[in-house]
């Protein structure tokens, strides 16, 4: 695996968090890594973006980003509002064919949920791994209605027979509550992809030392760490 994208099941659950454990866990097995992100949004030139966030907190990370729009929307309404051009997924897999040429793994973040477009006539970060042939890991939420959102993204993946590498738990709460603990159980079963890892909430404030420590405590071997899935769900 040189190309993984990693998608979520929508906005803020964990996917730069989840990016940049993956990314430390390479980085700490001696692999090189980049971390390339599509679109950008939300931020104005010069701010720290998501890129440079799994940099920070992963190490020895290559980070690019092929476009930033300043509105906190999707990259196609973002885009066109701010009058800049839209990416395309064909530059997307361009971008991380070249990466992938000179890096070990390559990590293409997207924003928000899969199928968020890229410009107004279409293009999603689908469309890219499609490009690519590359595997999907789907970052989700912990508690109620997890489930539902994970289930449509494993099947829209499944419909374009793209690789679903299996589902990473962006933010696994301090004091989970009977949905977060059964979801560790159906999740897997609905996505029909194993459960790959938990990130613990507050993970992406911790020092990046820390951070880089604890990485692959989170992450199943599949993603280069020592989780045990069923270990987590028996606790």
């Amino acid at each position: 695996m040189t190309v993984l994208v990693i998608t979520g099941t929508g906005t803020e659950v964990g996917k730069t968090v989840t990016t940049a454990a993956v990314a430390a866990a390479a980085v700490g097995a001696g692999r090189s890594v980049a971390v390339l992100k599509p679109a950008q949004t939300g931020l104005l030139p010069g701010e720290r973006g998501d890129a440079d966030e799994v940099a920070r907190l992963a190490g020895a990370v290559t980070a690019v980003e092929l476009a930033r729009y300043p509105e906190p929307l999707a990259p196609a309404t973002a885009a066109r509002r701010a009058g800049l051009a839209p990416v395309r997924p064909e530059e997307v897999a361009d971008a991380a064919g070249k990466l992938a040429a000179e890096h070990d793994l390559v990590l293409v973040e997207g924003a928000g949920g899969l199928l968020v477009r890229f410009a107004d006539e279409g293009g999603t970060l689908a469309d890219a791994a499609r490009l690519l042939d590359a595997p999907v890991l789907v970052v989700a939420s912990a508690g109620l209605g997890t489930l539902n959102t994970t289930e449509l993204t494993a099947r829209e993946l499944r419909s374009r027979r793209l690789e679903l590498l299996g589902v990473v738990i962006g933010s696994w709460p301090g004091e989970p509550d009977l949905a977060s603990r059964c979801n560790v159980v159906d999740l897997p079963v609905v996505a029909e992809a194993p459960l790959l890892g938990s990130l613990p909430e507050g993970a992406g404030g911790l020092s990046a030392a820390d951070f880089r420590a604890s990485a692959a405590g989170w992450l199943a071997p599949r993603l280069g760490g020592s989780w045990d899935a069923r270990a987590f769900a028996l606790r």
